[in-house]
């Protein structure tokens, strides 16, 4: 969920990379709170896609896996 204090985090820790070098401890917590966000952004678009009736296609991997996800990563979609 993206709450006020989620984006605030992030854009302070946006703000203090541009000036300043983040801790490790700040890089793993920006990281974290940036898949949060993109996890939050895509459950949200899913959401209204779905509502407004447009699914997923689905598809095959080349493993002949049929999971319905598209999850190819570095240009090999045999990977999950």
């Amino acid at each position: 969920m993206i709450t006020d204090e989620l984006i605030q985090r992030i854009n302070e820790l946006a703000r203090k990379k541009k000036s300043q070098r983040l801790t490790p401890e700040e890089q793993v917590e920006q990281q974290k709170l940036y898949r949060i966000y993109l996890d939050a952004v895509k459950q949200q678009i899913t959401a209204q896609l779905e509502a407004a009736g447009i699914k997923p296609k689905a598809h095959v991997c080349q493993d002949g896996c049929t999971c319905h996800r598209h999850h190819l990563t570095s240009g090999d979609d045999t990977k999950h």
